[in-house]
């Protein structure tokens, strides 16, 4: 007979504490911008995906409350059975115009977008290219698609040209599947030279935008557009820089059609409700116009005095500096998380990481930037962290 359920599960958890890896969930009220209400206390906030501060921004709440009174909240179904929406259409379309794509289509996280394209595109006899410090999420859609799945080391576009000529013959399909900013680590993938890459050996591109789009590239259309780089899929989402929740992937028309007949979180998932597609509506408005721009150039502002700052005192990690994720690595656990009290205790949210979320021996103070900021927010940081005697 097997041991009771809490039993066998306390002593899993017992294990994680004595790793330094046991985690709990922190209560904050009110609005999410540079400052926040963290567990009773008034907190700078560093550890949020909100790059732009569009999360409180009224224009987004006006249009859900507009968008609720006219339509109720929930869809009440997926969107091939009865819950496909004018709004959802209409942020398709917008989309698909900001990306300068033919088409688009709605996800209701990021998460759940690379879990279902992933292996609507591949299967058995395919192979798939995965970077090693993809988010869960790829890594996860990779496994769920049964192709053969390849992981060549971060950013080594040598070996993902070494592995595409020895496996792409026999390869049904060839999928290389990338982030453009690297959550964890802030720095870029070499998105042009990968292109190439693909272009040689016959693969299809997925980059996913998550911590680009809207923060940066030309009018917040992310690195792939900064790059002139065409994807064969893009993924992005509202749930970071444009302040809202859900997520897309943007293509050709053939692309989303064959992703409502195969995508599975597309297929059996009700789909988001019309109030909050009317939000990232105003969000795309947001970003695509003056206030966007001005809020990008903000953030630029501030990546590169943070930068400057983190590269005086030798704290400045590899790659790090051009985008709004920057990783102070500790690599010891515990070290990390007493280093993240030790600036709350100085008025600072900024969130240790550990694994599994990071490598081990990787863990990390991860510092995200906001256009919100303002620059006594960012220099007041440099500053104790300078000080912290990390």
């Amino acid at each position: 007979m097997s041991r009771a359920l809490d039993e066998e599960l306390g002593d899993e958890l017992d294990r994680l504490a004595a790793g330094g890896l046991r985690r709990e969930l922190r209560r904050w009220v009110g609005p999410h911008g540079p400052h926040i209400e963290l567990g009773g206390r008034r907190l700078a906030s560093f550890s949020s995906n909100n790059y732009l501060g569009l999360a409180g921004h009224p224009a987004l709440a006006d249009a859900a409350t507009r968008a609720l009174a006219e339509n109720g909240l929930g869809a009440a179904a997926s969107r091939l059975i009865a819950g496909n929406h004018a709004e959802h259409e209409a942020l398709e379309s917008e989309l698909a115009a900001f990306h300068r794509t033919e088409a688009a289509l709605l996800f209701n996280s990021g998460y759940q977008a690379n879990l279902g394209v992933i292996p609507a595109l591949v299967g058995r006899g395919d192979l798939v290219l995965s970077d090693q410090l993809n988010h869960a999420s790829l890594i996860d859609g990779c496994r769920l698609s049964r192709a053969a799945v390849e992981v060549y080391p971060h950013l080594d576009v040598a070996v993902l040209e070494h592995v595409l000529g020895a496996r792409r013959p026999v390869a049904r399909r060839a999928l290389v599947v990338t982030e453009s900013v690297f959550s964890m680590d802030g720095d870029r993938a070499p998105l042009h030279a990968i292109a190439e890459v693909c272009g040689r050996y016959g693969a299809w591109l997925m980059v996913d935008e998550a911590h680009a789009v809207a923060a940066l590239g030309p009018g917040g259309q992310g690195i792939a557009a900064e790059l002139g780089v065409r994807p064969d899929v893009l993924v992005g989402t509202f749930g970071k820089a444009f302040g809202s929740f859900g997520a897309y992937v943007a293509g050709s028309r053939i692309l989303r059609t064959l992703l409502v007949h195969r995508a599975r979180s597309f297929v059996f998932s009700t789909a988001l409700p019309p109030g909050m597609a009317a939000a990232s509506r105003a969000a795309v408005a947001l970003v695509a116009g003056p206030e966007g721009e001005k809020r990008r150039a903000a953030l630029a502002e501030h990546i590169e005095t943070f930068a400057a700052a983190l590269g005086e005192s030798g704290l400045l990690a590899p790659g790090a500096g051009r985008s709004a994720v920057f990783p102070v690595i500790l690599g010891d656990e515990r070290r990390t998380m007493e280093a993240a009290a030790r600036l709350a205790a100085e008025g600072f949210h900024v969130q240790g990481i550990r694994p599994p979320t990071v490598p081990p021996g990787t863990s990390r103070l991860r510092v995200a930037l906001m256009a919100t900021h303002s620059a006594d927010d960012v220099g007041a940081l440099a500053t104790a962290l300078r000080t912290l005697d990390l």
